[in-house]
């Protein structure tokens, strides 16, 4: 961002805290100001367990990281836009999980479905306020989340075998919309569900 002549600073924080988005909120009207657009997209994945065998505090963590996160976020956002008049964006991260479940992914799809609601009720309260809030949700993309496809050409051939369009998406293209949802193009969106994932949503009911 700096090299692109733009300020920038990184805070370290626990979504999943509620003093910790305070303190990054804290830091950014110090550096900044104000705040006029929120991304939520930290997160964390699916643990891979079967409810029977879900522990409460790998529940916990998902939700409190995947939507009490959100929530602190937007709260405090939306707060500091109405002092300010009212304008701004809030995008969050969801996934096509957001609709489509997985077995052994019951932490995952079930938060990632609560802040699909968590925007259309966000959208409802803060359009006489003129703030906009929207959603995207990815299907594979290549980060961190997907480590092992980055990094194993094989593993990543084999899954995108599901994905119609036989590939991954890259962050870049994510990012894109993302960069729309934030601009005065999008000042009439709000409320919706921007699904990128090469198809795969479309081919979850093929070969029944």
């Amino acid at each position: 961002m700096e090299a692109a002549g733009r300020r920038a600073i990184v805070v370290q924080a626990d979504v999943s805290q509620e003093s910790e988005v305070e303190k990054l909120f804290d830091q950014a009207i110090e550096a900044f100001g104000t705040v006029d657009i929120l991304m939520n997209n930290a997160g964390v994945d699916a643990s891979g367990k079967e409810v029977a065998e879900l522990s409460t505090d790998v529940w916990d963590k998902a939700i409190k990281t995947n939507v009490y996160g959100p929530f602190f976020s937007a709260r405090r956002f939306v707060n500091l836009r109405k002092k300010a008049g009212g304008g701004g964006k809030i995008i969050n991260v969801t996934s096509i999980h957001e609709e489509v479940a997985r077995a052994g992914a019951a932490d995952y799809d079930c938060s990632k479905g609560a802040v699909r609601n968590l925007t259309r009720t966000l959208a409802l309260e803060l359009a006489p306020h003129k703030i906009n809030v929207n959603n995207i949700a990815p299907g594979m993309v290549l980060t961190p989340f997907n480590q092992e496809a980055v990094d194993d050409p094989k593993v990543r051939e084999e899954q995108v075998q599901s994905i119609p369009w036989k590939r991954a998406a890259e962050p870049e293209e994510i990012g894109k919309v993302a960069v729309f949802l934030a601009s005065e193009d999008a000042d009439y969106v709000t409320g919706s569900s921007y699904v990128m994932d090469g198809g795969l949503m479309q081919n979850s009911g093929q070969g029944a």
